[in-house]
């Protein structure tokens, strides 16, 4: 689970803090308070069942249904720049928006790194149901600009992004360069494979949430492809995934 040398970085392993499969933090808390293990395994001990999870409204859907269309038949090969598996890094101020981070390996540079309109704190919250898919679409190029020998921009490389999660619009996501502050982060987070918890900061409102795994990309096309968080502790069924679709 997570490995990293240096306690003081306050990371947790993703089963006790994020539960892929249960509800995370409290009722009343905007932002979930992370547990001890001693206390998470006494609790996990003595919880009652979980409740059902919520349906989703056929809106979402029929979004859901047709981001996965793209996905179902015959898949290209992997263009260079990310392999079949990466390393996937969901992190932000408390007070701040969400930011994704795709890297080939845990000491690469990001491939792709993007920062949505969801605060991190919204996004926890939704990641309390157990199940998130988050869809990002964008808009490909005029025929005429194609026709008048444009060269076209890589998926991972479109600047704005129309952003859907669990179907529901979300606003636009937007690509950013690894400045110091995101490199800092990632740097910080570098020893973890696979956990969430908080990198401790001068106050509360610069303490960074992160969650960070695994993920198996497949290429659908030159325009669609999809990022599966690969859990573990969920019978192979991924509870994350981040879809890119150009439209």
């Amino acid at each position: 689970m997570a490995k990293t040398s240096d306690s003081s970085s306050s990371s947790f392993s993703s089963k006790r803090h994020f539960h892929w499969t249960k509800k995370i933090g409290t009722e009343n808390d905007e932002v979930p308070t992370f547990k001890s293990s001693d206390d998470q395994e006494k609790k996990e001990k003595h919880s009652a069942p979980l409740t059902p999870k919520k349906k989703l409204p056929a809106v979402a859907v029929a979004r859901l249904r047709s981001v996965l269309s793209a996905f179902g038949k015959n898949r290209s090969s992997l263009p260079s720049g990310l392999g079949p598996r990466v390393v996937g890094t969901l992190f932000g101020y408390r007070r701040g928006h969400v930011h994704f981070a795709f890297q080939r390996d845990s000491t690469s540079p990001p491939a792709f790194l993007i920062e949505l309109a969801t605060p991190i704190s919204g996004l926890v919250r939704e990641m309390a149901s157990g199940l998130v898919r988050i869809a990002l679409e964008c808009d490909k190029e005029k025929q005429e600009e194609v026709k008048k020998g444009v060269s076209s921009v890589r998926l991972l490389e479109e600047p704005v992004w129309r952003t859907y999660c669990n179907g529901k619009k979300c606003g636009f996501a937007t690509r950013r360069e690894c400045g110091a502050k995101e490199l800092k982060i990632l740097k910080a987070v570098e020893p973890i494979s696979m956990g969430a918890g908080v990198l401790p900061g001068n106050g509360g409102n610069d303490e960074v949430m992160y969650m960070r795994a695994k993920f198996e990309r497949i290429v659908g096309s030159r325009d669609s492809e999809a990022f599966y968080m690969m859990n573990p502790d969920s019978n192979g069924a991924p509870e994350l995934s981040v879809y890119l679709l150009r439209v």
